[in-house]
């Protein structure tokens, strides 16, 4: 599957469709590694829904509901290679085999930097082996270094559109609401999209003219 930028309407579907739609699917309908899907989605901030992952295409799915449950070990049984070293291919094939403690060619040490496949500039900030838990959005972190914990339901994104423009003036929290709004914009007129920008703007600043009178 080739490196390609997320659409504005994939990236709203993936937003609408993402918490309850196991991400392999997502990843065959995009044309797109499941990494890759996985990644976007902690870069939107997105979660799966508790009942998906209570369900039968989640980890929490009950053992008894599980057709695998027959063919697993039963308590108390050996397994058949107890006691015996691990599988030794022999002649090249030894040779060719990862030491203990060596990392794969394309590993990075915590602190490297990197352009995903949605071309927001990413962190690495640990080295668990979790694509999704070790890299982090430079934006994100640019924010939470400002203002804190980003607010739960809310989104980091650039106000000029522009991901490579990670300044902190560029960058603002809006809803899952505001997102999807935005994403609906893009596919209007280009004059009647400036419009709804404007009005947006507008809005937002009457808001924060009213909070500052309330406080």
């Amino acid at each position: 599957m080739s490196r390609k930028p997320w659409t504005q309407s994939e990236v709203s579907d993936l937003i609408r469709d993402y918490q309850d739609t196991p991400t392999n699917e997502l990843a065959e309908r995009f044309g797109r590694t499941i990494k890759s899907v996985c990644t976007k989605a902690f870069d939107l901030g997105l979660h799966k829904s508790a009942e998906y992952m209570a369900g039968p295409n989640g980890p929490g799915w009950k053992s008894g509901n599980n057709p695998g449950r027959a063919t697993q070990f039963k308590k108390g049984s050996t397994p058949h290679n107890k006691g015996k070293k691990g599988f030794d291919p022999g002649g090249r094939a030894r040779a060719a085999q990862f030491k203990p403690g060596s990392k794969p060619h394309n590993w990075l040490p915590v602190g490297a930097e990197r352009i995903n496949d949605g071309g927001y500039l990413e962190r690495k900030e640990a080295d668990t082996g979790h694509t999704c838990k070790d890299w982090v959005g430079v934006h994100r972190l640019i924010w939470i270094e400002h203002y804190g914990q980003i607010p739960e339901g809310r989104y980091i994104v650039f106000r000029n559109g522009d991901k490579t423009d990670i300044r902190i003036e560029n960058l603002e929290a809006i809803t899952k609401r505001e997102q999807l709004a935005r994403n609906s914009v893009h596919r209007l007129p280009e004059e009647l999209a400036k419009l709804c920008q404007l009005k947006g703007v507008l809005q937002r600043q009457i808001n924060m003219r009213m909070k500052e009178r309330e406080e």
